[in-house]
């Protein structure tokens, strides 16, 4: 009887193991190859060692992503991607038409208010 309650609890802890700790991190891992997979030129990203950048070329044979950090470029191994953010033309084509309407307008006044100050100016100068 001693030796069936010492299997049970080994096979109960090798249970344990799984559920609490090898199935999560596949899942994890899973995951984190799915976002690779989705990576393009034009995307931020962060690194491991939480270095910022700009995906400039992705080689699938090489495993290997090359970041712009400021003009300088880094190759990374692919697996050193911590965190993608979308490049800013995608974020760009979602912003509502009407801020950009809106935006459009405030440049226009803008560039209006500064021509109507220098037609100001010449008038006083001009007296």
């Amino acid at each position: 009887m001693g030796q069936m309650a010492s299997i049970l609890f080994i096979v109960v802890m090798f249970a344990f193991l799984y559920f609490f700790m090898i199935r999560p991190q596949r899942k994890q891992q899973q995951q984190h190859q799915q976002m690779l997979s989705k990576i393009k030129r034009g995307d931020k990203v962060t690194t491991i060692g939480r270095l910022h950048g700009v995906v400039d070329e992705v080689n699938e044979t090489e495993k290997t992503v090359t970041l712009d950090c400021d003009g300088i470029y880094l190759v990374f191994d692919l697996n050193a991607v911590a965190k993608i953010s979308p490049a800013e033309d995608a974020q760009a084509k979602t912003v509502a038409p009407e801020s950009g309407a809106v935006a459009e307008s405030a440049a226009t006044s803008e560039v209006e208010s500064a021509s109507s100050a220098a037609d100001d100016n010449a008038d006083s100068e001009a007296k």
